[in-house]
């Protein structure tokens, strides 16, 4: 039996006052991981109380202007996602922090719940966002490496974005994070995340596809045809591919969280499929990125 109605949430289907998409821990029925995605008008404000959870605020398309603790964080953004990375904001848990845009534009609010305090409200210079070319030949894709272990300090929160060109697969091969496991040596080889997809498609009509599957022992089973704003919640089990079609550039954002206090990423490779990873030797990196703009679509 199909679970795409339970965890493929179409635009629109998931918004709440404010909110074009609210995803809480509550609404997704797991314990951590959250999305809402925030459109202002221009000269409009939001105020965002964080609770016991932290926050990015990442600009999807234009700027704002964050003022936080006493802190303000004048956010560059940028023109829409397939045009370059962005700068953004971290939130603190207990914070409220007043978000205003003069011009307009949608902003990305990924957030984790965590025990974790201590750290302050800070600034994320786009110049310092690792860009990363993944993959090879129809396997090529563009990760930019946002909020992860190695490149922004931050409680329990994971987030980056993948950008894949018209007709590649990514999120390939299959891999999950469901579980926390150890080798025979005791050390980590899988940590335990939930995750949420935010798609973006380039192009008018554009589509793309998302797979998730699971084990006899944790069955799920979704093949989602997502669209821009369309949301895909991945509470276990392999995920991927994710097929771009051709003609229409993909992107999506990853918010990832979990109970582990050692805030890993740690993936394993559906068995079934892990020998792809092999052939990228090769062959060529697709010659479409890195993305630099809306005239490379």
């Amino acid at each position: 039996m199909s679970d795409t109605g339970t965890y493929h949430l179409p635009k629109g289907s998931a918004g709440d006052g404010p909110y074009d998409l609210l995803v809480t821990p509550e609404s997704a029925g797991w314990g951590h991981s959250g999305l809402r995605i925030l459109t202002l008008a221009p000269g409009q404000t939001h105020t965002l109380a964080t609770g016991d959870s932290e926050f990015l605020v990442l600009p999807l398309t234009g700027a704002c202007t964050v003022v936080v603790n006493g802190d303000t964080f004048p956010l560059e953004g940028r023109t829409c996602v397939f045009d370059s990375v962005t700068d953004f904001a971290y939130l603190p848990p207990e914070s409220e922090a007043l978000i205003s845009s003069t011009s307009g534009g949608t902003f990305a609010l990924p957030s984790a719940r965590t025990e974790r305090g201590g750290l302050p409200a800070r600034y994320g210079r786009k110049e310092e966002v690792p860009v990363e070319l993944r993959g090879a030949g129809a396997c090529s894709r563009q990760v930019n490496n946002y909020c992860l272990p190695g490149t922004f300090e931050a409680g329990q929160l994971l987030v980056c974005e993948v950008l894949t060109p018209g007709g590649n697969w990514s999120s390939y091969p299959p891999h999950k994070h469901d579980q926390a496991r150890t080798d025979e040596h005791g050390d980590p080889v899988e940590s335990e995340l939930e995750e949420i997809y935010y798609f973006q498609v380039a192009g008018e009509g554009g589509f793309a596809y998302q797979r998730v599957y699971g084990t006899d022992e944790r069955p799920i089973d979704v093949l989602a045809e997502v669209r821009s704003g369309d949301t895909v919640l991945i509470p276990h089990g392999w995920h991927g591919p994710s097929i771009a079609a051709p003609g229409y550039d993909l992107y999506y954002l990853n918010v990832m969280a979990g109970p582990g206090q050692d805030r890993a990423w740690l993936i394993c490779d559906d068995p079934a499929h892990a020998w792809v990873r092999t052939t990228w030797d090769a062959q060529d990196v697709d010659d479409r990125l890195p993305f630099e703009g809306p005239d490379q679509r």
